[in-house]
């Protein structure tokens, strides 16, 4: 069942990708369709009826040279079957999805052919994605994680007429190119240590990584710290935190689907989940765990002010992508991973629907995407109207406070803000998260009010010919919100219940503590599979992890009781997201339903804030003046300069000066006398004689 989900969308899109032209554009779409559609029924199997026990599936051997023995695996866990339905659910709604989004696009010509390369392109990037998240070991990882980033490029750039698609394409490249090259150098330093990259290996040495030091850039590092962050580099890159992030809003230029398949629900976590499967080695890292809980609340807090003020609709949504990445960089840090995996699985299902929905708008508004020229779209897109308040409500996070009731984002996103409070004693990452979402509640109301209610605005024809998007589009809308509706409450006490419910669902060992909960020399040990007896004690907290590195899923250290401590934050802080999120739907509500004229009044008197906020605090324009044109200013001296004065110029020197030269000098030797050529050679033997003289033949 798993090689089926692995390489059924592999099959798709060789199938589609060489033989379209046979198949035709109808039966490309449907075949690579319906093969993930059997991936993600299969994917549900393995999710839900999932034991906990980690077990590896081998393929084939693939690269043995030296020490270096890596096979093609598969690594079946808990964190391998959240990926699986997560990756082919979305991606099969998108693959459906997108046969009506893309079925007449106005940047092809009539009568050519580009929905079976789509297609196809699709479902390598699903293929892909999967070989990086059910990889064993890390090399098969950086293979899929490579592989997601060729698709990745191929997709946004798939509008390849546009120089704006083009130029998206490859600056999202590049700046991923950094951050693998962190992920690589991380890599190539556990190999050099551990004698491997097998997963397992690499977990059983994260003790002793913690105790080695290493010299690197001249300085020495502990080996578990310095590992721990180049490989959050990499993640850094993937998943868009500050520094790394400046492609994904860019990367908008691709076809929507693109962006709600790769830049909402999958590849964009691929380094969240690169932080949760590699937590034996960040356990023993606290100052990379300390660098990662930084950035990502920091990621979020910036990502949500640019969000206030942008008016394309997809970009309103990419930042809020970038800001919820950061929520789930923070829960990692802390080391509660489970809630880390929540928030990525709730968020998948209720960003994937936004994209969707904002789709919907674009092709109903004839593929206008500023808000500023929509409005009055209610009575017009009804089913989109309310698939985007449900994909609103839940990542605004409504519910009701103190219980377990509401939308998927008002349970995940709580859970990580309980566990940044708990892990930061109520510092930086807890106050960014609560001001993060209140920005979140505003923009994301300002986005409904702005596109579903008020008057019309913009091109009148546009308006009046709006219209609801086909069945085909409305069906994964209606399905995903399914997912953003039920999926917390479902599945909260798994990822955010006490130690025993949590250590079941990803298989690690748990053990029930002393009667004060400070005796974590496990007075009764549980293997994850156990009865639910122990429900009252572990009400008290009364359990803890006991796994060593890699036995189950996630590895939790004995010390971190940040799970714990969640549940017993104050009340104020558990009703303080629900707070926020009340106050950026009032402001929302007085800025562009009360008083419509306010948004305008207020950038205009506070001028500098709002250009530094459209302008994304001018992080393009620094990179541009600090990096890109110096590279092109350096580019422009070796082409005008070396290639030009120095490597042209000596070849032209040569080919129209030394040459003819010295062919004029050969040319004037050729008299034609026969006196003038036996003179020559009589030289010649005199010359050889006289040698011969002197020398004896000898050198």
């Amino acid at each position: 069942m798993e090689q089926i989900i692995l390489f059924a969308p592999l099959l798709g899109a060789l199938i589609v990708g060489f033989g379209h032209k046979a198949l035709g554009d109808k039966a490309s779409q449907w075949i690579t369709t319906g093969l993930l559609f059997l991936a993600a029924a299969l994917s549900w199997v393995v999710f839900l009826g999932f034991d906990g026990v980690t077990r590896q599936i081998e393929l084939m051997t693939w690269i043995q040279s030296g020490t270096l023995d890596t096979s093609w695996a598969i690594r079946l866990d808990r964190l391998t079957a959240i990926m699986l339905v997560v990756i082919n659910t979305v991606s099969a709604l998108v693959h459906l999805y997108s046969m009506g989004y893309m079925a007449h696009d106005e940047n092809w010509k009539e009568g050519e052919s580009y929905r079976p390369r789509f297609f196809a392109y699709l479902s390598f990037f699903t293929f892909s994605m999967l070989m990086l998240v059910t990889a064993d070991n890390l090399i098969q990882m950086f293979f899929g994680w490579e592989g997601v980033g060729v698709a990745s490029y191929l997709l946004i750039g798939f509008y390849y007429r546009k120089p704006s698609a083009n130029a998206a394409a490859i600056k999202a490249f590049v700046v991923n190119r950094v951050g693998d090259f962190g992920f690589a150098l991380g890599i190539f330093g556990l190999f050099y240590l551990v004698d491997s990259v097998n997963l397992d290996d690499i977990f059983a040495a994260a003790p002793t990584l913690a105790e080695t030091q290493i010299s690197f850039l001249w300085t020495e590092w502990n080996a578990a710290n310095l590992l721990a962050f180049l490989l959050f580099v990499g993640a850094m890159g993937k998943s868009a935190q500050l520094f790394l992030h400046t492609w994904l809003p860019d990367a908008m230029e691709g076809p929507t689907p693109v962006s709600a398949l790769i830049h909402a629900a999958t590849m964009v976590t691929a380094g969240v989940f690169l932080v949760c499967r590699m937590s034996p080695l960040f356990e023993f890292a606290p100052e990379a765990k300390a660098f990662i809980v930084f950035l990502g609340a920091t990621t979020a807090f910036f990502a949500a002010t640019v969000g206030l003020v942008q008016n394309d609709i997809k970009r309103v949504i990419a930042y809020s992508t970038c800001s919820q990445l950061g929520y789930m960089f923070v829960a990692a840090g802390v080391g509660v991973y489970s809630v880390a995996m929540f928030h990525l699985l709730t968020h998948a299902f209720f960003k994937a629907m936004l994209f969707l929905g904002a789709g919907s708008v674009i092709h109903g508004m004839h593929h206008e995407q500023d808000m500023r020229n929509y409005g009055g779209l209610r009575k017009k897109l009804p089913y989109t109207f309310w698939a985007m308040m449900i994909g609103t409500l839940a990542i605004t996070g409504v519910g009701i406070p103190l219980t377990h009731y509401g939308f998927a984002g008002f349970l995940s996103k709580d859970a990580v803000i309980e566990s940044a409070f708990a892990g930061t004693a109520g510092g930086y990452a807890f106050w960014m998260l609560v001001i993060a979402a209140l920005f979140t509640s505003f923009y994301s109301w300002r986005l409904i009010f702005m596109t579903f209610f008020g008057k019309p605005r913009g091109d009148k024809q546009t308006h009046d010919h709006a219209h609801e998007s086909p069945a085909v589009m409305l069906v994964p809308l209606g399905v995903l919100s399914l997912g953003a509706i039920f999926s917390g409450m479902l599945w909260y006490n798994s990822f955010f219940g006490h130690t025993d419910t949590v250590g079941k669902f990803f298989g690690v060992p748990y053990a029930e503590a002393g009667a004060h909960g400070d005796d974590h020399g496990a007075a009764k040990a549980e293997d994850g599979h156990g009865d639910d007896h122990g429900e009252a004690k572990a009400a008290k907290h009364h359990y803890v992890f006991t796994g060593k590195p890699g036995e189950g899923a996630i590895y939790t250290a004995e010390n971190n009781t940040v799970l714990n401590d969640a549940h017993e934050v104050p009340k104020w802080v558990k009703v303080s997201p629900f707070v926020a999120m009340l106050v950026g739907f009032i402001t929302a509500m007085w800025f562009y339903i009360w008083s419509p004229s306010l948004p305008a009044k207020l950038a205009e008197s506070q001028r500098p804030l709002y250009l530094f906020l459209l302008n994304k605090w001018y992080f393009d324009e620094i990179y541009d003046f600090l990096f890109v044109n110096p590279a092109k200013a350096l580019g422009r001296f070796l082409w005008k300069k070396g290639d030009g004065r120095v490597i042209d110029g000596t070849i032209n020197g040569v080919a129209m000066g030394i040459i003819p030269f010295f062919t004029r000098l050969a040319g004037r030797a050729q008299s034609g006398y026969i006196f003038t050529y036996a003179f020559a050679m009589v030289l010649g033997v005199v010359v050889l004689v006289m040698w011969m003289a002197f020398t004896g033949g000898t050198r």
